[in-house]
Formats: C-alpha cells, sequence, structure tokens
C-alpha cells in the first residue's frame, strides 16, 4: 500500500518516477510509492512539470493542489496533496493501485 503521511498544509505522496517513458501513466505501486511513468524528459524540471500535471489530472485534483516537497532531481519524489483528507486521497489513488 502507498504510505501517505499527513502534515501541516496536506498529505504526502510518495511517487517512484519513470520520465522519458513511451506514455504518461499511474502504473501502481513500487516500494510503498505510486509507481509514474511521463513522457517528458528528466531535464529542466519538464518532467516534474509533467508528473503535477498527471497527479492532478489523475486524481481529480487542481494543479495548485499538488507540489514537489523533495526530490527534485531523484526518481523517488514526494509530492505536497493539499486540501483533501488522507482517507480521500488514499480512495482516489486505490483504482490504480488495484488494477496494476
Amino acid at each position: 500500500m502507498i504510505e501517505l503521511e499527513t502534515v501541516a498544509g496536506g498529505v504526502i505522496l510518495p511517487v517512484r518516477a519513470h520520465p522519458g517513458a513511451r506514455r504518461n501513466e499511474i502504473r501502481g505501486e513500487q516500494n510503498g510509492m505510486l509507481k509514474v511513468s511521463v513522457t517528458q524528459p528528466p531535464e529542466k524540471g519538464k518532467a516534474n512539470k509533467a508528473l503535477v500535471a498527471l497527479l492532478a489530472r489523475e486524481l481529480a485534483l487542481r494543479k495548485s493542489q499538488v507540489a514537489l516537497h523533495s526530490g527534485d532531481t531523484s526518481g523517488q519524489k514526494r509530492f505536497l496533496i493539499a486540501d483533501i483528507p488522507l482517507e480521500e486521497l488514499a480512495a482516489r489513488i486505490r483504482p490504480f493501485v488495484d488494477e496494476a
């Protein structure tokens, strides 16, 4: 299961990012992190912006609710998801983890 963490300002969502992939998609779970692929290359923040857009779209969030918290240049990232309870975010993630 994805290891969500409640902090001041929202919920931390751990993500295992795969930039430069063939398509943009949430691919399930890997080691307690949400596995996400984006087509953008890992240069000049392009992949990070694509991750924010993909997470917002697929999890039915506003882009302003999704912010990179840590892991700017790493494959293991932590996103701060604002204005949503942990239980609600977990429910929105569950279909992506269950179908993988």
